[in-house]
């Protein structure tokens, strides 16, 4: 006779999270070497893809109080930066501005309950995916001159590998860098390629962060910043520094970005469009006008404006809730006009035969509009120790377009830097987010519909629960590494499916 030897149910949860992530340096070897001519075509039906593989947010407002220096004075040439956290030096001094990232991210998934599974399911099988993205960065000073300066902007990007389950399944995915269509190949493209403007209005000029996207180290406290060409709407608007950075930080999408803000990107997450944007003292204002994709989540823009747009507006507040510390609290909306279909229409179509299954895409027009809001807010509490809260919503009525399924969203967390153990550039993160769906979405996936993300066949509803928590640690000039951990209940909205573990490692160097 052959006994069976049970193990405590803890134990066996234990070694479910413990064993994906003892093999996945293993499994990487293998995975790492992956192309993307070896990739096999995209997931049927062919939707499609949805890009998250944006660089970290670079916009940095002034952060320095004004200071009464006269707008024709020559500012002092500043000297280079002496943190080690990049390869190369950019001094401050030039008015040129070329730079680098690369970033790789190997995750794998443990092998959780799945009593069923459909054609955009997040799969239960252990295969650990690879991902990668660089950028280069190029920006000049055509124009410097504190009250009238103009930077010319232009980036190059690659991206390789892929995510888990061909990213489908997971309406907060947990890896922000993952091109989901594998036809598009890592051959290089153009990320940005953009005129930024800047036009005083004052002769008080304040501290600046230069980045790749700004230039200019003195700005005028009160002023016009005007950005027209090739962008993605996350380096401008929804940001925040606690939960932002893909490279350094959280990796989910639903962390990094507010998951119902259904901003207008192509596939890759970039598009074509105007920003104006109004800074004083204390608080900003942006309004960006930008270019639809034809199809959901489509590579293609379309041009025809009058008919396809988007539109966003923020407003961002640079004060603390508590004295002596910083804190910023932003409110945005959104607008969409594009070819969209409704859910419940979808779901009636089905109902009355007209379509073997419900086809979102059936009765799609021209015209149709979908708005939402978006809470952004974070602070800090010690000189360490920061925390961050997001909300969004949107009327999800309308099919889930540009970004990802998410029609409401409710987020939470921080982080804590190891300054007080002289590793000033290392850094710990937790968030748990809490996504939702609105009733007819929640039906038309039910009776078997598909989105450009989800779609198992059928439905239990529940909301999506996800905690991700990372460890970066600063291994020397502009190299990182990190290690992470994500938990996703519920995954797609689905009772009947996971709990899923998600373990994963990073590797990050800024040129």
């Amino acid at each position: 006779m052959t006994h069976v030897i049970q193990l405590p149910r803890f134990l066996e949860d234990a070694l479910r999270i413990v064993a994906p992530i003892l093999c996945l340096p293993f499994c990487l070897l293998p995975a790492a070497a992956q192309s993307s001519g070896a990739l096999p075509g995209a997931p049927v039906p062919a939707k499609p893809s949805l890009h998250t593989g944006l660089p970290p947010a670079l916009h940095a407002h002034a952060a320095a109080e004004p200071q009464d220096q006269p707008i024709d004075a020559e500012p002092e040439p500043a000297p280079a930066s002496s943190e080690a956290v990049t390869v190369f030096p950019h001094p401050d001094n030039t008015r040129y501005y070329v730079g680098g990232q690369a970033n790789s991210i190997g995750q794998v998934n443990d092998s959780f309950h799945s009593p069923y599974e459909g054609t955009n399911s997040f799969l239960p099988g252990v295969h650990p995916k690879v991902s990668f993205v660089g950028t280069f960065y190029t920006a000049l000073q055509a124009i410097k001159n504190p009250r009238l300066n103009t930077d010319l902007i232009g980036d190059a990007e690659s991206s390789g590998g892929r995510g888990l389950s061909q990213a489908l399944g997971l309406a907060g995915f947990t890896n922000l860098d993952v091109v989901r269509n594998p036809n598009l190949g890592s051959a290089p493209y153009l990320a940005r390629g953009q005129i930024h403007q800047t036009i005083g209005l004052t002769s008080e000029l304040t501290d600046a962060d230069r980045t790749p996207l700004s230039l200019a180290t003195k700005v005028p406290s009160r002023r016009f910043d005007f950005r027209i060409g090739k962008m993605t709407m996350p380096d401008l608007f929804d940001i925040n520094p606690v939960g932002s950075d893909s490279h350094l930080q959280f990796t989910n999408w639903a962390v990094d970005n507010n998951g119902a803000w259904d901003y207008a990107a192509d596939t890759r997450g970039y598009t074509v469009a105007a920003v104006l944007e109004y800074d004083d003292r204390h608080w900003s204002a942006r309004y960006a006008f930008a270019a639809m994709p034809t199809t959901p989540n489509g590579i293609d823009l379309d041009w025809a404006f009058n008919r396809a747009n988007g539109q966003n507006m923020e407003f961002q507040l640079n004060k603390s809730f508590l004295p002596g510390r910083h804190g910023e609290t932003r409110i945005l909306s959104f607008v969409n006009k594009a070819r969209m279909g409704v859910y419940k229409d979808a779901i009636n179509n089905y109902l009355s035969g007209k379509t073997p299954t419900p086809d979102i895409n059936y009765n799609a027009r021209f015209g149709t509009v979908k708005y939402g809001f978006g809470w952004n807010n974070w602070q800090e509490l010690t000189s360490n120790l920061r925390v961050f809260s997001r909300f969004g919503w949107n009327e999800g009525a309308h099919e889930s377009y540009a970004y990802t399924e998410i029609d409401q969203t409710i987020l939470f967390g921080g982080d804590y830097s190891l300054s007080r153990w002289h590793q000033p550039d290392d850094k710990v993160g937790v968030a748990f987010v809490t996504n939702a769906i609105k009733k007819y979405h929640q039906i038309y996936l039910a009776y078997g519909g598909l989105g450009f993300i989800l779609g198992d066949g059928h439905l239990n509803y529940g909301r999506e629960n996800i905690v991700e928590t990372y460890y970066t640690h600063h291994v020397s000039s502009g190299l990182f590494v990190s290690a992470g951990l994500s938990h996703v209940g519920n995954p797609g909205y689905n009772r009947d499916r996971g709990p899923v573990w998600i373990p994963a490692v990073r590797a990050h160097v800024d040129f």
